[in-house]
Protein backbone atom coordinates (compact mmCIF):
# COMPACT_ATOMS: atom_id res chain seq x y z
CA UNK A 1 0.00 0.00 0.00
CA UNK A 2 1.17 3.66 -0.74
CA UNK A 3 1.33 5.84 2.64
CA UNK A 4 -1.02 7.79 1.65
CA UNK A 5 -4.18 4.91 0.80
CA UNK A 6 -3.48 4.17 4.39
CA UNK A 7 -5.48 4.87 7.49
CA UNK A 8 -4.97 3.48 10.85
CA UNK A 9 -6.22 3.87 14.36
CA UNK A 10 -9.41 3.38 15.73
CA UNK A 11 -10.49 7.15 15.72
CA UNK A 12 -9.61 7.70 11.91
CA UNK A 13 -10.99 4.28 10.53
CA UNK A 14 -14.22 4.88 12.35
CA UNK A 15 -14.62 8.81 10.97
CA UNK A 16 -13.36 7.11 7.55
CA UNK A 17 -16.13 4.51 7.49
CA UNK A 18 -18.49 7.00 8.57
CA UNK A 19 -18.01 9.93 6.49
CA UNK A 20 -17.28 7.82 2.88
CA UNK A 21 -17.27 4.21 3.28
CA UNK A 22 -17.71 4.56 -0.71
CA UNK A 23 -14.07 5.32 -0.39
CA UNK A 24 -12.68 2.30 2.23
CA UNK A 25 -11.83 -0.76 -0.03
CA UNK A 26 -11.13 -2.94 3.24
CA UNK A 27 -10.02 -3.23 6.96
CA UNK A 28 -7.30 -5.31 8.13
CA UNK A 29 -8.14 -5.86 11.73
CA UNK A 30 -6.30 -7.38 14.68
CA UNK A 31 -8.04 -10.93 15.25
CA UNK A 32 -7.01 -11.03 18.97
CA UNK A 33 -8.83 -7.47 19.82
CA UNK A 34 -12.18 -7.58 20.57
CA UNK A 35 -13.66 -4.50 22.94
CA UNK A 36 -16.41 -1.89 22.27
CA UNK A 37 -14.41 0.28 20.06
CA UNK A 38 -13.43 -2.70 17.61
CA UNK A 39 -16.79 -3.93 17.53
CA UNK A 40 -18.08 -0.51 16.74
CA UNK A 41 -15.76 -0.41 13.92
CA UNK A 42 -16.81 -3.60 12.59
CA UNK A 43 -20.50 -3.16 12.88
CA UNK A 44 -20.08 0.12 11.32
CA UNK A 45 -17.66 -2.33 8.08
CA UNK A 46 -20.67 -4.47 8.37
CA UNK A 47 -23.68 -1.79 7.64
CA UNK A 48 -21.31 -0.92 4.37
CA UNK A 49 -20.47 -3.86 3.14
CA UNK A 50 -16.57 -3.12 3.53
CA UNK A 51 -14.77 -6.14 3.52
CA UNK A 52 -12.89 -7.22 6.86
CA UNK A 53 -9.78 -9.28 7.69
CA UNK A 54 -8.56 -10.63 10.21
CA UNK A 55 -5.24 -10.62 10.99
CA UNK A 56 -2.18 -11.39 13.00
CA UNK A 57 -0.91 -8.07 14.42
CA UNK A 58 2.16 -8.44 13.11
CA UNK A 59 0.84 -8.05 9.98
CA UNK A 60 -0.70 -4.91 10.81
CA UNK A 61 2.92 -3.49 12.00
CA UNK A 62 4.01 -4.51 8.22
CA UNK A 63 1.23 -2.81 7.02
CA UNK A 64 2.30 0.64 8.36
CA UNK A 65 5.59 0.35 10.02
CA UNK A 66 6.30 3.22 12.72
CA UNK A 67 2.29 4.01 13.02
CA UNK A 68 0.51 3.13 16.40
CA UNK A 69 -2.35 1.41 14.54
CA UNK A 70 -4.33 0.33 17.40
CA UNK A 71 -5.33 -2.77 15.80
CA UNK A 72 -7.28 -1.48 13.01
CA UNK A 73 -6.21 -0.43 9.16
CA UNK A 74 -8.27 0.70 6.35
CA UNK A 75 -6.99 0.86 2.54
CA UNK A 76 -8.69 4.15 0.84
CA UNK A 77 -8.97 4.10 -3.03
CA UNK A 78 -7.27 7.02 -4.08
CA UNK A 79 -8.93 10.06 -3.28
CA UNK A 80 -8.55 13.68 -4.52
CA UNK A 81 -8.64 16.51 -2.43
CA UNK A 82 -10.88 19.19 -3.65
CA UNK A 83 -9.98 21.19 -6.65
CA UNK A 84 -7.89 24.64 -5.82
CA UNK A 85 -10.49 26.18 -7.92
CA UNK A 86 -12.89 25.58 -5.40
CA UNK A 87 -11.14 27.13 -2.97
CA UNK A 88 -12.91 30.97 -3.58
CA UNK A 89 -15.55 29.71 -4.52
CA UNK A 90 -15.69 28.42 -0.85
CA UNK A 91 -14.23 31.85 1.07
CA UNK A 92 -16.70 33.86 -1.12
CA UNK A 93 -20.02 31.82 0.08
CA UNK A 94 -18.67 32.67 3.78
CA UNK A 95 -19.28 35.78 5.81
CA UNK A 96 -16.40 35.39 7.92
CA UNK A 97 -14.18 32.88 6.41
CA UNK A 98 -11.94 31.75 9.15
CA UNK A 99 -9.53 29.61 7.15
CA UNK A 100 -5.60 28.01 8.57
CA UNK A 101 -2.57 28.55 5.97
CA UNK A 102 0.50 25.88 6.76
CA UNK A 103 3.80 27.03 4.72
CA UNK A 104 5.77 23.95 4.47
CA UNK A 105 4.81 21.99 7.56
CA UNK A 106 6.85 19.11 6.94
CA UNK A 107 5.82 16.56 10.07
CA UNK A 108 2.84 14.30 9.50
CA UNK A 109 1.81 14.47 13.01
CA UNK A 110 1.25 18.33 13.07
CA UNK A 111 -0.33 18.27 9.75
CA UNK A 112 -2.78 16.09 11.11
CA UNK A 113 -2.71 18.10 15.01
CA UNK A 114 -3.43 20.93 12.94
CA UNK A 115 -6.07 19.39 10.88
CA UNK A 116 -8.26 17.95 13.77
CA UNK A 117 -7.84 21.88 15.62
CA UNK A 118 -9.00 23.73 12.90
CA UNK A 119 -11.76 21.91 12.16
CA UNK A 120 -12.72 21.90 16.13
CA UNK A 121 -12.32 25.39 16.00
CA UNK A 122 -14.78 25.39 13.33
CA UNK A 123 -12.29 26.96 10.11
CA UNK A 124 -13.92 26.54 7.07
CA UNK A 125 -10.51 25.06 5.49
CA UNK A 126 -6.69 24.30 5.80
CA UNK A 127 -4.39 25.52 3.06
CA UNK A 128 -1.03 23.53 2.47
CA UNK A 129 1.43 24.25 -0.76
CA UNK A 130 1.24 21.32 -2.94
CA UNK A 131 5.06 20.68 -2.79
CA UNK A 132 7.76 20.53 0.07
CA UNK A 133 5.30 20.04 2.61
CA UNK A 134 3.89 16.85 4.74
CA UNK A 135 2.12 14.47 2.81
CA UNK A 136 -2.03 13.18 4.08
CA UNK A 137 -0.49 9.59 5.10
CA UNK A 138 -1.68 7.29 7.96
CA UNK A 139 0.52 9.21 10.58
CA UNK A 140 -1.00 12.25 9.84
CA UNK A 141 -4.60 10.81 9.28
CA UNK A 142 -4.54 9.16 12.81
CA UNK A 143 -3.13 12.49 14.84
CA UNK A 144 -5.90 14.37 12.50
CA UNK A 145 -8.96 11.62 14.92
CA UNK A 146 -11.20 12.27 11.89
CA UNK A 147 -10.84 15.56 10.97
CA UNK A 148 -8.72 14.51 7.80
CA UNK A 149 -11.88 13.47 6.19
CA UNK A 150 -14.78 16.21 7.58
CA UNK A 151 -12.59 19.50 7.02
CA UNK A 152 -11.43 20.64 3.67
CA UNK A 153 -7.81 20.41 3.03
CA UNK A 154 -6.91 22.10 -0.50
CA UNK A 155 -3.16 22.10 -2.12
CA UNK A 156 -2.50 25.10 -3.91
CA UNK A 157 0.30 25.12 -6.76
CA UNK A 158 1.34 28.45 -5.63
CA UNK A 159 0.63 29.72 -1.75
CA UNK A 160 1.85 33.50 -2.86
CA UNK A 161 -0.70 33.74 -5.67
CA UNK A 162 -3.02 31.79 -3.50
CA UNK A 163 -2.51 34.92 -0.71
CA UNK A 164 -2.76 37.30 -2.98
CA UNK A 165 -6.42 35.75 -4.34
CA UNK A 166 -7.88 35.96 -0.53
CA UNK A 167 -6.89 39.18 0.18
CA UNK A 168 -8.76 40.43 -2.84
CA UNK A 169 -11.74 38.91 -1.35
CA UNK A 170 -11.60 40.87 1.92
CA UNK A 171 -9.68 38.15 3.78
CA UNK A 172 -6.89 39.16 6.20
CA UNK A 173 -3.96 37.59 6.23
CA UNK A 174 -2.50 37.55 9.76
CA UNK A 175 0.80 35.87 10.20
CA UNK A 176 2.18 34.61 13.19
CA UNK A 177 5.77 35.11 13.76
CA UNK A 178 8.28 35.83 16.92
CA UNK A 179 8.68 39.32 14.91
CA UNK A 180 5.19 40.58 15.04
CA UNK A 181 4.88 44.23 16.38
CA UNK A 182 1.79 43.32 18.53
CA UNK A 183 0.98 40.77 20.82
CA UNK A 184 -1.94 37.81 19.28
CA UNK A 185 -4.14 38.38 22.60
CA UNK A 186 -3.83 42.44 22.11
CA UNK A 187 -4.39 42.64 18.36
CA UNK A 188 -8.00 42.63 17.33
CA UNK A 189 -8.66 39.87 14.60
CA UNK A 190 -10.36 40.53 11.50
CA UNK A 191 -13.80 39.10 11.04
CA UNK A 192 -12.80 37.55 7.68
CA UNK A 193 -9.28 35.92 8.09
CA UNK A 194 -6.46 33.64 7.45
CA UNK A 195 -4.20 32.69 9.53
CA UNK A 196 -0.81 31.73 8.00
CA UNK A 197 1.86 29.82 10.09
CA UNK A 198 5.10 28.67 8.89
CA UNK A 199 6.95 25.11 8.92
CA UNK A 200 8.86 23.94 11.76
CA UNK A 201 11.81 25.70 12.47
CA UNK A 202 12.34 27.87 9.54
CA UNK A 203 8.99 29.50 10.41
CA UNK A 204 7.56 31.49 7.59
CA UNK A 205 9.12 31.96 4.33
CA UNK A 206 10.40 36.00 3.67
CA UNK A 207 7.91 36.38 0.64
CA UNK A 208 5.13 34.59 2.69
CA UNK A 209 5.47 37.01 5.73
CA UNK A 210 5.71 39.79 3.34
CA UNK A 211 2.51 38.99 1.94
CA UNK A 212 0.58 38.86 5.86
CA UNK A 213 -1.30 42.28 5.97
CA UNK A 214 -0.65 41.81 10.20
CA UNK A 215 2.05 39.62 11.89
CA UNK A 216 1.17 38.91 15.75
CA UNK A 217 3.47 37.04 18.14
CA UNK A 218 2.54 34.58 20.43
CA UNK A 219 3.61 35.48 24.32
CA UNK A 220 6.31 33.44 25.08
CA UNK A 221 7.41 33.60 29.66
CA UNK A 222 9.89 30.37 29.38
CA UNK A 223 12.88 29.84 27.88
CA UNK A 224 11.50 28.74 24.54
CA UNK A 225 12.03 30.77 21.75
CA UNK A 226 8.60 29.23 19.78
CA UNK A 227 5.80 26.72 20.24
CA UNK A 228 4.56 23.72 18.55
CA UNK A 229 3.22 24.55 15.03
CA UNK A 230 -0.44 22.75 15.69
CA UNK A 231 0.09 24.30 19.34
CA UNK A 232 -0.04 28.11 17.60
CA UNK A 233 -2.39 27.15 15.06
CA UNK A 234 -4.43 26.60 17.93
CA UNK A 235 -3.68 29.49 20.39
CA UNK A 236 -4.51 31.64 16.76
CA UNK A 237 -7.78 30.03 15.78
CA UNK A 238 -9.14 30.24 19.32
CA UNK A 239 -8.14 34.04 19.69
CA UNK A 240 -10.32 34.49 17.05
CA UNK A 241 -13.33 32.12 18.03
CA UNK A 242 -12.90 33.90 21.59
CA UNK A 243 -13.34 37.47 19.79
CA UNK A 244 -16.39 36.60 17.85
CA UNK A 245 -18.01 35.14 20.50
CA UNK A 246 -17.51 38.65 23.01
CA UNK A 247 -18.44 40.82 19.36
CA UNK A 248 -21.44 38.57 19.57
CA UNK A 249 -22.28 38.62 22.90
CA UNK A 250 -21.72 42.73 23.56
CA UNK A 251 -23.88 43.55 20.34
CA UNK A 252 -26.45 41.21 21.48
CA UNK A 253 -27.17 42.96 24.25
CA UNK A 254 -29.69 45.80 25.01
CA UNK A 255 -29.39 48.75 25.97
CA UNK A 256 -29.69 50.38 29.71
CA UNK A 257 -32.62 52.21 29.98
Amino acid sequence: MNDSDVIAGLNAVFAALAAAPDEIEGLWVDRERRDGRMNAILSRARTTHVRVQHVPRASLDRLCPGTAHQGVVARRRPRARPPEGDLMGLVETRAQPLLLVLDQVQDPHNLGACLRTAEAAGAHAVIVPRHARAPLSAAACKAACGAAERIPLYEVANLARTLKALKERGVWLVGASAQGAASLHAQAIPESVAFVLGGEGAGLRRLTREACDLLVRIPMSGAAESLNVSVAAALCLYESVRQRALANCVGAREPLE
